[in-house]
């Protein structure tokens, strides 16, 4: 037995092989495969149409494939619901924000917990009656810049603080896999320091594939990358690799540009 490869096995908490995604005569993805290991801090970027949505769609269930094979922490998942794949730690955060307007975070988070943990309709009842969701949100709220606005309705939240609600919906479902699909989309300039700072604080034990058109944000934050163009993997490597690459700079950081 090849005991490297079987320890590189066991540090790859979700891969793909030969995803392929059709709609009619358009080939969205074209035999797509990509792994990510267990901790990594991996971006997904490409040009418009480069299939990366397509990909995650596929990743988490919205869509299912004509072919190829999907393993989270081993197992096939390929034909399992979107809501299985979140019982079994592949949690998405959404471009659009997928929030409930009318409850305050405090409530959202709560209601969140609760289900994560089981509850079911306790989530209805007030926050204290289970300690286990009030500590656990106050945790979230705090480490998501919340607590300021924990008791404001969702409507009247500043944009980036609404995106930091969505961060920490999706950490309260304790995933192992977390995929952002572009968590700064939108939001303000005054607002998105506060959002970096806390993308690059998220749980190391948190494995985070990152779907991102701001290249700040990639190169500060991604240990590993993948290039998508034409619905296939142009190539993938180091920040550093992927900035040298000739064909990276032509297809999407500009052809003879760079990224310092």
């Amino acid at each position: 037995m090849d005991l490297g490869a079987s320890r590189m096995s066991a540090d790859i908490v979700l891969s793909c092989e030969g995803l392929v995604k059709r709609f009619g005569g358009i080939t969205a993805t074209d035999n797509v495969s990509l792994q990510l290991l267990r901790g990594a801090r991996h971006a997904l970027i490409g040009p418009n149409g480069a299939g990366k949505t397509t990909l995650i769609n596929l990743l988490t269930g919205v869509l299912e494939p004509t072919a190829g094979r999907i393993h989270l922490l081993g197992e096939d998942i390929s034909g399992l619901a979107p809501h299985q794949r979140v019982r079994r730690g592949l949690v998405r955060t959404f471009q659009i924000n997928q929030l409930f307007d009318g409850l305050t975070p405090l409530q959202t988070l709560a209601m969140t917990v609760s289900q994560h943990l089981g509850m079911g309709a306790a989530a209805l009842r007030p926050l204290g009656h289970d300690p286990r969701v009030a500590e656990r949100c106050e945790n979230l709220l705090s480490q998501f810049h919340l607590l300021e606005v924990m008791d404001q309705p969702t409507q009247q939240l500043a944009y980036g603080k609404r995106r930091l609600l969505e961060m920490a919906i999706a950490l309260a479902c304790e995933p192992s896999v977390l995929l952002l699909d572009e968590p700064v989309a939108g939001v303000p300039a005054g607002e998105r320091e506060e959002l970096l700072r806390t993308v690059a604080a998220l749980p190391a034990d948190v494995s985070v594939l990152l779907i991102e058109h701001d290249m700040d944000l990639v190169f500060s934050f991604a240990n590993s990358m993948t290039v998508m163009v034409n619905g296939a993997v142009l190539t993938e490597g180091t920040p550093a690799e992927m900035a040298a690459d000739t064909r990276v700079r032509e297809v999407y950081l500009g052809h003879g540009g760079s990224h310092g």
